[in-house]
């Protein structure tokens, strides 16, 4: 199984809160790390904030103090809870194992929008 299913996005004014979730298949979850991207329109696919198995955390500097990555290996599923949101915020969410399990899979996304 190779399913990503992200949930959570939605609209939110600035200085808001959301919740994203990414449910994944196990072989996911047991490569070296999980990701969240985001990709506004017209723009690449960023990663924001990365997890290893072992619990390391990295995030993008535009996002550093504001989100927050977890995991829970029991259950497969991928956090990302997002606080103090600012409309350039606004993008498709994803989530997906670093490295790939398979190359160029990605899951539906998330849609999140930040009204300013």
């Amino acid at each position: 199984q190779v399913q990503l299913v992200e949930s959570g996005g939605g609209l939110v004014q600035a200085g808001g809160s959301l919740r994203l979730s990414c449910a994944a298949a196990r072989s996911h979850f047991t490569s070296p790390a999980m990701g969240w991207y985001r990709q506004a329109p017209g723009q690449q696919r960023d990663l924001v904030a990365r997890i290893s198995r072992g619990g390391t955390i990295n995030y993008a500097d535009s996002v550093k103090g504001r989100f927050t990555i977890s995991r829970d290996n029991d259950k497969n599923i991928l956090y990302l809870e997002m606080n103090s949101l600012k409309p350039e915020d606004t993008a498709v969410y994803y989530c997906n194992s670093i490295p790939q399990f398979r190359r160029g899979y990605w899951g539906q996304g998330t849609q999140v929008t930040v009204s300013s």
